[in-house]
């Protein structure tokens, strides 16, 4: 990325910006959350709506109104003419409007935003320390079917918008060599699982993932009806014990999965699903890798998802770069053997056993 030369004056803008950050991103929550941004939308093309008539509208006081508004005409969300009336940005429309912007406010916001209070101390000890401000658990993955329903909401939509989109084209590399039989490692909520039985109406696939999960996975295969071809299996793959996952796969499904564990902990996954493999079985694992994006912002975001990592899922994981992967690949006794882009953000790596 290259680095724009600012004024002194320019920079000093830029550091009192990020010092007040928290204070726009929250008035930006009640923008959207009181229906201001709304309002003022709908008015556009009557040339704008002053406080006082949004008051009215909403039933708030225009002092509340009126110190949301200052902040937001700062942050360039709003624009006051001559006649204190109030028309919505592009950056306002887009903070109100934009699906991707909008899942990851909800996440930041419900998900996050108690969680990074705690970000030095999860990086001092290497622990999700902010995870307590959610429940009582080692890590965000025992506790995701626990969560209250607002929280667990925005966390499994900022999880399904940065897969789903690229199924349809990932389910025809899966299925490129007909496979009988797929193991889902890290099924979540049993997407993929759910995807792979309507494209292949003979497919069998066995979920593997915490009982959390695998409990919830199994409750949605079966109400769609796939009782009999989705099958699960209980693991820790961070228990201090012997792991091993059963044989038999002709394809195993790794999908953003492996980004939740430090790179010890990928070696160890990855090295234990080489030990189930035969010479004809194909791993597949699709991640964001950090250094494949091709915009800035793209980059930006998997950045800022790391901190998520640090300070709330493990405390020891991030989004990596493809170049760490094709090293652990090759450490766990694996041959990448396609490297393949999907999507606009995602990459698939096929590896098979060396």
């Amino acid at each position: 990325m290259p680095t724009k030369t600012l004024t002194a004056i320019e920079a000093l803008e830029e550091a009192q910006r990020i010092a007040f950050a928290p204070f726009v991103f929250q008035a930006t929550i009640s923008l959207r959350k009181l229906g201001i941004f709304d309002v003022i939308f709908k008015y556009r093309k009557k040339g704008g709506i002053s406080i006082k008539e949004i008051s009215e509208e909403l039933a708030i006081s225009e002092y509340g109104i009126g110190v949301l508004l200052e902040i937001a005409e700062s942050s360039n969300m709003v624009t006051k003419n001559e006649e204190d009336k109030y028309q919505i940005t592009k950056v306002g429309y887009f903070l109100n409007a934009h699906e991707t912007v909008n899942v990851n406010v909800n996440f930041t916001n419900e998900v996050c935003y108690k969680g990074l209070f705690h970000l030095t101390e999860s990086i001092r000890n290497n622990k999700p320390e902010g995870l307590k401000e959610l429940g009582n658990w080692n890590t965000i993955y025992e506790g995701l079917s626990k969560l209250p329903e607002e929280i667990k909401k925005s966390w499994f939509e900022f999880d399904h918008h940065y897969s789903d989109g690229v199924f349809n084209e990932a389910l025809e590399i899966v299925f490129k060599n007909h496979p009988k039989t797929i193991f889902d490692i890290g099924g979540n909520t049993g997407k993929f699982a759910l995807s792979a039985c309507k494209f292949d109406e003979k497919v069998k696939i066995k979920i593997i993932d915490l009982p959390g999960q695998l409990n919830v996975a199994l409750k949605n295969t079966k109400k769609a009806g796939f009782e009999n071809r989705v099958s699960g299996y209980e693991i820790d793959w961070l228990s201090k014990n012997k792991l091993e996952i059963p044989k038999g796969a002709d394809t195993i499904w790794m999908s953003q999965f492996l980004d939740c564990f430090s790179e010890e902990e990928i070696l160890k996954i990855l090295t234990t699903t080489a030990k189930s493999m035969d010479s004809k079985a194909a791993l597949l694992i699709m991640e964001t890798f950090t250094d494949r994006q091709r915009f800035d912002n793209a980059k930006f975001i998997l950045e800022a998802t790391s901190l998520y990592f640090t300070v709330l899922a493990n405390g020891n994981s991030k989004m990596y770069p493809a170049k760490v992967f094709k090293k652990l690949i090759d450490k766990a006794g694996l041959t990448l053997k396609e490297d393949i882009s999907v999507g606009e953000y995602h990459t698939i790596l096929v590896c098979k056993k060396k």
